[in-house]
This record gives structure tokens, C-alpha cells and sequence, in this order.
């Protein structure tokens, strides 16, 4: 009997959450397993993958076979590398928290005193255009004549 570690797909249409699990070759995608050894949910920032290390690794001593999807996990988390006998990956890396925008917004707007909310270029004001509109009125009349 042909072993293989694969993924189990659960939840809602576009929210999938995986088992790893270790069943029969023959056996469908969603159905019986011989053991669960791990959860992987590609949906959430980061993903989450756990993976119970020492059962995944005397699967694949006994030799079960990762298919591709549970081979780049395994490998992720250096399951793979252990039981090859190379050198461990390096440790997954956590995304920084983001900044606070409203902060930083904050503390950028406080450091700069030199602009008060002033507008940059002066505006015109409104007697200025109408004493341009009537030169300009006066000017056409005089080309006129």
C-alpha cells in the first residue's frame, strides 16, 4: 500500500484551510485519513502552518510521500532538510508591524513649523481680478478704435 502525506481542504468557498495528513494514495482529497500531523491556512497574514515535526518525520522514514503543496512545507519548515540530512532552512521570517499612519502623520505634521496650513502660492484677490479685468477690457477698446 502506497502512503502519501497530503492536504486535506476544509472550510468555505474562498476561505480554504488545509490538514496535512498522512492516507492511503488511493483514497480521495477530502477522505479518510490515517492521522492528521498538521494545519495550514494560506488565507491568513502570515500564513499559519504548524507542523508536528516528529510524526512527519517517521512518515517519510517509513516511506510516505509528500505530494508537491506538503514537499514545499515540509521544506519550509525543515522537516524535508532533516530527514535528507542537509542543512536547516532559515527561520521564517515575521512581517513587521505595521506603522501607526495617524502617528506618523502626527509627528511629521508637529516637526514642520515652518508650514502652518498656510497655502504656498498667494491668492489673488477678488478686487485685484476685476481691476485686471477692466485694463484688459480698456486695452481691447483702445485697439479697437
Amino acid at each position: 500500500m502506497a502512503v502519501k502525506i497530503k492536504l486535506k481542504r476544509l472550510g468555505k468557498i474562498r476561505s480554504p484551510h488545509y490538514r496535512i495528513i498522512v492516507a492511503d494514495s488511493r483514497t480521495r482529497r477530502d477522505g479518510r485519513a490515517i492521522e492528521e500531523i498538521g494545519l495550514y491556512h494560506p488565507v491568513q497574514n502570515p500564513s499559519r502552518i504548524e507542523v508536528n515535526s516528529e510524526r512527519a518525520r517517521y512518515w517519510l522514514s517509513v516511506g510516505a510521500q509528500p505530494t508537491e503543496p506538503v514537499l514545499a512545507i515540509l521544506k519550509l519548515t525543515g522537516d524535508w532538510q532533516a530527514h535528507k540530512g542537509l542543512p536547516a532552512p532559515a527561520p521564517l521570517l515575521q512581517p513587521e508591524p505595521k506603522a501607526d499612519k495617524r502617528a506618523l502623520f502626527e509627528s511629521l505634521s508637529l516637526d514642520g513649523d515652518e508650514t502652518k496650513g498656510e497655502a504656498i502660492t498667494q491668492k489673488a484677490k477678488k478686487s485685484d481680478k476685476k481691476a485686471d479685468e477692466a485694463s484688459d477690457a480698456a486695452s481691447t477698446e483702445s485697439t479697437e478704435a
